[in-house]
């Protein structure tokens, strides 16, 4: 087999995916395989006939996602095609689905089988795997995370906005599938190291050569916070000349 460094970007290759053999593009330097890795290696350099044989599955697919999507309003079934992809092999069929509730979708399959002699598999797509599968533009204007390079879908929570000091608005912290943003943990955890060296919203400071008074808003990437002091003045402070209020009273006694 040839070494996967020998492939620049661009290349388009055979690659063994997790449902079987599928036609890939390179897109950057190959990265160290990790232990018992079973799947994406590089097999070969893509023939002219692995693509033209690409092609006609690819559009056998399309034509079975459309028969289905009519055959399941037909037989009643509540539930939504959304993709057909079948291995470059043939040996297997991966029909993608969206449903409310559990069914019964054995009579698709018998829609297949005058078609391909592949497998048949049923695979549940919520609302994250539709948008890697059916491809969305980010509010970034960049095609989103999930179907450029995401891999798998880490847990993402509120509480990451909200270290980042973003407005609680979900129409701004949503991506085109309805769920938090994935872009909200790649850098999550360098704003908990910044916030670590900033006093907590609402502790009680005091301001080297100044008054006392709260903290009202962090500025982690600015290493510094709002304080409203007892005079009522607002005012942006950097972390270093802020003291705990305590310290303060305790070095003044």
């Amino acid at each position: 087999m040839r070494s996967e460094a020998l492939y620049p970007v661009g290349t388009q290759v055979v690659v063994q995916g997790r449902r079987g053999p599928e036609i890939a593009v390179v897109r950057g330097d190959p990265t160290p395989p990790q232990p018992r890795e079973r799947y994406g290696s590089v097999l070969r350099a893509a023939t002219p006939g692995d693509l033209e044989r690409w092609a006609e599955l690819n559009a056998k697919a399309e034509d079975l996602k459309w028969l289905l999507r009519a055959r399941a309003r037909e037989l009643e079934l509540p539930v939504k095609v959304v993709m057909v992809e079948l291995t470059l092999d043939e040996s297997l069929l991966t029909l993608s689905y969206s449903a409310e509730e559990r069914l019964d979708l054995s009579p698709l399959i018998a829609e297949v089988r005058p078609h391909t002699p592949a497998r048949v598999n049923f695979a549940a797509a919520g609302p994250r795997e539709q948008a890697v599968i059916l491809g969305a533009l980010g509010a970034c204007g960049r095609e989103n995370c999930s179907s450029h390079h995401l891999q798998e879908f880490a847990p993402v929570s509120i509480r990451m906005a909200r270290d980042q000091q973003l407005p609680l608005n979900p129409e701004k912290l949503s991506g085109p599938c309805g769920r938090l943003l994935c872009c909200l943990q790649f850098e999550h955890s360098q704003y908990q190291e910044l916030l670590g060296e900033l006093p907590r919203r609402g502790a009680k400071v005091c301001v080297e050569g100044g008054g006392c008074g709260k903290v009202t808003k962090l500025h982690p990437l600015l290493g510094q916070v709002d304080v409203l002091t007892e005079e009522g003045v607002q005012a942006g402070v950097p972390a270093d000349r802020l003291t705990p209020a305590k310290k303060e009273k305790e070095r003044e006694r």
